[in-house]
């Protein structure tokens, strides 16, 4: 085995074990976009004793916000500053943004496109949802079977760092119920995505299926992005690789085969043509009209504006 399943530097922590909430991206957004200084930010603005007032909790939760704000793929490092990314532009902009209070379903499905489709700043997440294959799994089992992985490649984190992590990652698409904290009990924002279910006091199940509220828009989109990243990828892409590879919609979103197939229809259809689905003499693949970055980039923008259509 090599380090790719865990990335080339493991992360464990940052989030303070908060799990993500529902405006804290668009906080945080708010944070850099609304300073003086051409839309960057000094670092500072997350870590003066002022970052307690503007962001209205404590010390710890400014932490937090920070973290889910670069885990998102919302900020970004600039020089010594802080900047939105292009993405959390478009989609929190108080005058053009598609979805400026983080109220729509679609922005819940690409933030968690973010935080589990690679491994660089939420370890935890992309392997829980590329690398666990048994549908009924629990939090002992997670954070075992990462100690091992990490042993393989020669990594130290602690076991309570870890563990601390695993359950801040199940806690962030499954509430903990048996607390009597209103921080607990409050949903976070990958909770309504229903991907992880609580079986029992110990035991969690992936729900796997089509996901009727992911919309074509963004599963195009994160087809995409995951092309981007593969190594000479080429205009065509074979369908195992959308529907089983690690990083890829399939796994990632819980998809089943024929969900696959559905939606890589309605791409051809929505895209005029752009990405194109065949199945001929059991060969079944995937192909780009035009994968140069320019095109790509226009693509993954008009894909992200059907999705927030209302039509």
């Amino acid at each position: 085995m090599n380090d790719s399943i865990l990335g080339k530097k493991p992360q464990f922590s940052g989030h303070e074990t908060f799990p993500l909430r529902q405006l804290w991206l668009k906080k945080a957004f708010d944070a850099v976009e609304n300073r003086p200084y051409f839309g960057e930010a000094p670092k500072h603005i997350f870590a003066d004793e002022e970052a307690i007032v503007d962001f209205g909790v404590g010390k710890n939760m400014v932490s937090s916000i920070r973290f889910w704000a670069f885990a998102c793929n919302v900020l970004e490092e600039s020089n010594d500053s802080y900047k939105a990314t292009s993405v959390a532009d478009t989609l929190f902009n108080e005058f053009h943004g598609l979805d400026p209070y983080c109220e729509n379903i679609s922005t819940v499905w690409l933030m968690h496109w973010f935080l589990a489709s690679t491994p660089d700043k939420t370890t935890t997440w992309y392997y829980l949802f590329n690398h666990v294959v048994q549908q009924v799994f629990d939090r002992e089992f997670i954070a075992k079977s990462l100690a091992g992985e990490l042993e393989n490649i020669k990594a130290k984190i602690s076991q309570a760092t870890l563990k601390r992590d695993v359950e801040c990652c199940i806690r962030s698409y499954v509430p903990r119920a048996n607390s009597d904290s209103p921080e607990d009990l409050s949903e976070p924002l990958l909770g309504e995505l229903g991907l992880i279910v609580h079986n029992s006091k110990d035991s969690f199940e992936f729900r796997r299926g089509a996901k009727r509220s992911l919309h074509d828009g963004i599963f195009g989109y994160a087809l995409l992005d995951y092309w981007e990243r593969l190594e000479a990828s080429g205009s065509v892409m074979a369908f195992d690789r959308v529907a089983h590879d690690y990083g890829s919609p399939g796994r990632v979103f819980k998809i089943d085969e024929n969900g696959i197939a559905e939606r890589l229809v309605s791409l051809e259809q929505i895209t005029n043509g752009q990405i194109q689905w065949t199945e001929q003499a059991g060969l079944r693949q995937v192909t780009l009209k035009n994968n140069t970055e320019k095109s790509i980039k226009a693509l993954k923008e008009k894909l992200l504006k059907i999705a927030y259509s209302k039509d």
